[in-house]
């Protein structure tokens, strides 16, 4: 990839600040992951990669370990935060960027891949607004999509934007800023990493109070393609279909689940539910945009304005929103056909 970065130099000044995180129980000689400096006494790093662990240490890159205590930890975002006391003197506070990257940024993944510290890679930014499913039957949405390797023993490391910015321009103020937390691998020039606005907005919360309390709207959803668009008789496609509501009591006025399904081109589609297209005068195209106003604009117990449209007319309806449960119960049933995933709001 040509450029004119000088990626020595954003080497040396980043990498004081990466560190690799163990997990006791697991044997230092593999590595359980990575993380960065993210203030005075904090690292930031994956929940996967503390999770079931008994203790962590960490590894800096001039050699010198310190030992941490997990404060704080959210499954449905892949982040957890770990305490440190007496950082090392040259491991700053990496800057969090302000605002997701855009497609095309050039960007590096810092930290141990496949147990090797103080590894660098770069790439450029191939997307972003991502939604990436888990194991746990969820999606961790608003992700950032890089061509930049991401292996394992990446997760929980900075991605890195390669030139200092502010509000999408040149900035002085400092020369990188993270601008995702590397989390998986899938495919070849494929990588994920959690989005900054969702750093931003979950880290402090982890500090703060040991968890993160998500908005839930008690909903699965199902963009609306041409194919579902034409299945539901709606004049375009917009907006996210609701699926499905979860059961229990009702918070202000009630969203409408599908209540039956359509073939169409041979799929099976969900019909009659309501579409969302809009929340709190912010247009709603996709189930990624939702759930990033969800996470980064909403609190439980908040009442939301949701512009839907309900069998042709539009209407607008006052939900006050759910805190979303604890994962790691039973996985939500699936729904639309073909393996397609119905996300969870």
């Amino acid at each position: 990839m040509k450029s004119d970065i000088d990626y020595e130099q954003l080497y040396e000044e980043v990498i004081p600040s990466v560190v690799s995180v163990y997990v006791a129980g697991r044997g230092p000689a593999g590595g359980a992951g990575s993380g960065f400096v993210y203030d005075d006494s904090h690292v930031v790093t994956n929940e996967h990669v503390v999770r079931g662990g008994d203790g962590v240490e960490l590894r800096f890159s001039d050699g010198q370990w310190r030992e941490g205590d997990v404060v704080g930890v959210d499954a449905y975002t892949d982040l957890a935060v770990v305490r440190v006391d007496d950082l090392p003197e040259n491991a700053v506070p990496l800057p969090v960027a302000t605002e997701n990257p855009k497609p095309g940024r050039p960007v590096a993944a810092l930290g141990n891949p496949m147990g090797l510290d103080g590894s660098i890679s770069v790439g450029i930014v191939s997307g972003s607004s991502r939604s990436m499913p888990t194991s746990g039957g969820f999606a961790i949405p608003d992700v950032v999509q890089t061509d930049a390797p991401i292996n394992p023993g990446n997760s929980g490391g900075p991605l890195v934007a390669l030139n200092g910015r502010k509000n999408g321009e040149p900035s002085s103020e400092t020369s990188y800023e993270v601008v995702g937390v590397n989390r998986a691998k899938q495919g070849d020039n494929i990588g994920f990493a959690v989005s900054p606005a969702i750093v931003s907005q979950v880290a402090p919360g982890l500090i703060e109070d040991g968890s993160y309390r998500h908005s839930y709207l008690r909903t699965r959803t199902l963009d609306v393609t041409p194919t579902v668009a034409q299945a539901n008789r709606l004049d375009e496609p917009r907006g996210v279909l609701v699926v499905d509501v979860a059961a229990g009591p009702a918070a202000g006025d009630a969203l409408h689940g599908s209540r039956y399904s359509r073939t169409v081109r041979g799929r099976e589609v969900p019909v009659g539910g309501d579409v969302i297209v809009g929340i709190n005068g912010h247009a709603v195209n996709s189930h990624e945009q939702l759930m990033h106003y969800l996470i980064t604009e909403t609190r439980p117990s908040e009442p939301v304005e949701i512009d839907v449209l309900r069998e042709g007319e539009e209407m607008t309806l006052e939900v006050v929103l759910g805190e979303r449960p604890t994962p790691g119960g039973r996985r939500p049933r699936r729904r639309g056909g073909r393996g397609e995933r119905i996300p969870i709001d």
